[in-house]
């Protein structure tokens, strides 16, 4: 039988759901049960796809190719299970849904309002192919009494009647604070952030209260008392220096156990977290540390490489080290102070985005990082900067640049070094096409793609494998022709998407010779998605490897 907890949050947003969500979820995995976690995000948007990162944070993509919020990145992180296009929806797919249902005719001619029609298929999606899951947890986003909420809230209310509080159970995220005028906590916002919550007619089971500090008995109480919970229920979320001592100070807080006792069963395992006391200690004993030169033109949010600089964290925890990352404007180069900002670096590291904004500096990046022998690391965006810079300096082809970046000045007749693949076939038979003057959102190579590895190769030494499965989100591509130049000038093109037609790794020899450099490689894909704290990315860990090699 299936069980659903809802992770709602109040006061204020930023409080945590997703981490919260995370880690309950892996706790109850440490407890032997299979799970599944799930985002509901109210916004109109119907995905993040097209969202300026700096507004929403970073994109993250799952296998089957969705672009959804980073929430999922967390829950992926914290459980390794994989997410769907399934686990995530937004108000914009709910009424796209709707729109198209009512337009066919589903409807048969009857009044399409909220209640009972997007409600029912909110329902829909939380229910949805989760037979074979012991716990789906799905968090609510925004805070409660958000104008654009309200039908999400209103169709897991329906839920609870319709399953009854046996398969429900609602937990609800808040704030404590700290008033210094006062010299104490203050309770009133958990208290109208639950009779807000109670207003529309659910009631919390559980209260996860975000706190700076330890938060006193006296002051549980009363939050029980008011907020009609037991006390028990009342849990204190202290903020922690690490993400990832989240789960086990939950745990000793009880928040597990509080769930079983609400739907009155038994873990199925003793709870092991040694996997969790492993990376807390990795993290608090590093050996060393070594800092990295993220160069790219989102800097000022640190939600939009949410992804990139955790996998940086795991590959620290795997190489002992702690990895300082450095935000660097690439808009800051055409100042041309790069030395000023790169010198005191021990990796440099270009990462994805869209547009032309920045890529001047980007070249600079990656120049720097050649000549001075710096372990380069490039993703998506950043591969196909290092070809430009690589063309320009190597190939002697100074007008070497990309369609996305606007017209090309001298064409080379074999056309642009990195333009949009506008038509090929997938390995399943699928036709993939896109157009310049087509639709932005939904439309990039999305998703997992296979590649193949050149022999021999860095990339083939980091992953032990002749193929590998990587997550793409991209819409421009390298273009072939210009592969042969490349090799010729000591370039290698070390992974290809099967078939040859669309390059996925490029890098530089390995070594302290000339030509050779101690760590140079550009992926098309993002690594990033598949690292784990447990089990750092190959790619990471051996970049990570290279910059504490490199400092000794």
């Amino acid at each position: 039988m299936t069980r659903y907890i809802f992770i709602t949050g109040g006061v204020v947003s930023s409080l945590g759901k997703g981490l919260a969500s995370a880690s309950l979820a892996a706790l109850l995995q440490a407890r032997g049960f299979k799970v599944r976690l799930r985002k509901l995000d109210p916004y109109l948007n119907v995905d993040p796809g097209t969202m300026n990162p700096t507004q929403h944070g970073e994109v993250f993509v799952t296998d089957d190719g969705a672009e959804t919020d980073l929430d999922l990145g967390h829950y992926e992180r914290f459980t390794g299970v994989h997410a769907r296009k399934s686990d995530n929806v937004t108000t914009g797919q709910i009424y796209s849904n709707l729109l198209t249902k009512e337009r066919r005719g589903d409807y048969l001619g009857g009044t399409v309002q909220v209640i009972p029609h997007v409600t029912d298929l909110i329902k829909d999606f939380v229910v949805n192919d989760t037979e074979k899951e012991d716990f789906v947890l799905c968090e609510i986003g925004g805070t409660v009494g958000d104008i654009e909420g309200l039908p999400f809230f209103e169709a897991i209310r329906q839920l609870r009647n319709e399953l009854w509080r046996e398969r429900v159970m609602f937990i609800h995220v808040t704030l404590i604070p700290w008033i210094a005028a006062a010299g104490e906590l203050k309770t009133k916002p958990t208290q109208h952030s639950v009779k807000e919550l109670r207003t529309i007619g659910i009631q919390p089971d559980v209260l996860l209260c975000r706190a700076d500090r330890e938060v006193p008995v006296s002051e549980r109480r009363k939050i029980a008392l008011f907020c009609n919970v037991k006390e028990d229920c009342v849990i204190q979320a202290l903020d922690a220096d690490s993400i990832y001592k989240v789960p086990k100070m939950l745990h000793d807080e009880g928040l597990d156990r509080e769930v079983l006792r609400h739907f009155n069963v038994k873990s199925k395992q003793q709870i092991d977290l040694t996997k969790w006391e492993k990376i807390i200690k990795r993290q608090a004993e590093p050996k060393g540390e070594v800092t990295v030169a993220m160069v790219g033109k989102y800097t000022d949010i640190n939600d939009t490489y949410k992804s990139l600089t955790e996998a940086l964290d795991h590959a620290g925890f795997a190489n002992q080290v702690k990895v300082n990352v450095k935000m660097v404007n690439a808009r800051d180069f055409e100042q041309k102070n790069i030395d000023q900002k790169l010198q005191d670096v021990d990796a440099i590291l270009v990462p994805g985005g869209f547009g032309e904004h920045g890529v001047p500096g980007k070249i600079k990046a990656v120049t720097y990082a050649r000549e001075n022998k710096i372990p380069y690391l490039g993703i998506c965006l950043g591969m196909q900067i290092a070809c430009i810079e690589m063309a320009r300096n190597l190939l002697g082809l100074k007008a070497a640049y990309s369609t996305e970046f606007g017209p090309l000045e001298n064409e080379d007749p074999r056309g642009p070094l990195v333009g949009l693949m506008t038509e090929w076939m997938r390995e399943d038979g699928v036709r993939e096409v896109r157009r310049h003057d087509g639709d932005l959102g939904g439309t990039m190579r999305l998703g997992a793609y296979d590649c193949e590895l050149k022999t021999g190769s860095l990339a083939h030494k980091i992953y032990g494998k002749k193929k590998i499965t990587e997550r793409h989100r991209h819409r421009f591509e390298v273009n072939t022709a210009y592969v042969d130049a490349f090799e010729q000038s000591g370039v290698t093109f070390s992974g290809f998407y099967p078939g040859g037609h669309l390059p996925e790794i490029v890098e530089l020899p390995q070594g302290t010779g000339k030509g050779e450099h101690p760590f140079f490689i550009g992926v098309q894909y993002h690594p990033e998605f598949l690292s784990r704290p447990y089990e750092a990315h190959p790619l990471f860990a051996a970049y990570i490897k290279a910059a504490k090699t490199q400092k000794k």
